[in-house]
């Protein structure tokens, strides 16, 4: 639902009416006054009370709003915090169709992710980082993440020589590069094009093979 039209004795009480309904702020819609409130005759004959339409504005919707309207239209049921950072925002999601948002390997949360991103900031000059959680999954992936560069890395001292991860995206790559940035016998580097790049742990006094970009 993205416009609704209410009524109320006053505008600014219609207004409110159709916002609560549609569950957004006033710097996130548009309002178009229908009629005006007419007290009548004597108060009663020919009354008539205030009508709006207000309509959700695409270009100032909140990043909770789009993602509350996407999973409307993938009729999946949660709730949705919105957090404010430093660079953007962080939505925290709980539902019980949990498992069908994350995905295998994450990947339908990072296509949501990147769907909220390209909607929020279509047409802003500034960009926002907007990150997605769902029931604390990138806390548990990050965790993940952490144990399997340490593993790698103990298998690269002991062979010395560099080993290749899987593709991943740049969340996952830099929680790899962040694990390992105070391990004096390993260097991090990712190859490839695109979103999905490999990382390579290598032991630190090795030449160089691969085009090095740290800390993506």
């Amino acid at each position: 639902m993205d416009s609704v039209e209410k009524e109320g004795k006053t505008v600014e009480e219609a207004v409110e009416l159709a916002l609560r309904e549609l569950g957004l702020g006033e710097a996130e819609v548009k309002v178009e006054v229908l009629s005006q409130p007419n007290k009548g005759f004597l108060g009663m004959v020919g009354s008539r009370l205030a009508k709006v339409r207000v309509t959700a504005d695409s270009s100032l919707l909140h990043p909770r709003s789009i993602l509350s309207e996407l999973l409307r239209l993938m009729k999946i049921e949660g709730t949705i915090e919105e957090i404010e950072t430093e660079d953007g925002f962080e939505l925290k999601v709980e539902s019980p169709d949990s498992a069908l948002l994350i995905g295998k390997k994450g990947k339908n949360l990072n296509a949501i992710q990147y769907l909220v991103n390209r909607m929020y900031n279509h047409r802003r000059l500034k960009r926002h980082r907007i990150v997605i959680d769902i029931e604390s999954y990138l806390e548990r992936r990050k965790e993940s993440l952490e144990d399997l560069a340490k593993r790698v890395a103990e298998k690269v001292r002991k062979t010395g020589r560099q080993e290749k991860l899987e593709a991943l995206n740049p969340q996952d790559r830099r929680s790899i590069h962040i694990a390992l940035q105070n391990d004096p016998t390993v260097r991090t580097f990712s190859i490839g094009s695109g979103a999905y790049r490999n990382v390579v742990i290598a032991p630190a006094d090795e030449q160089d093979d691969y085009k090095k970009k740290q800390h993506e």
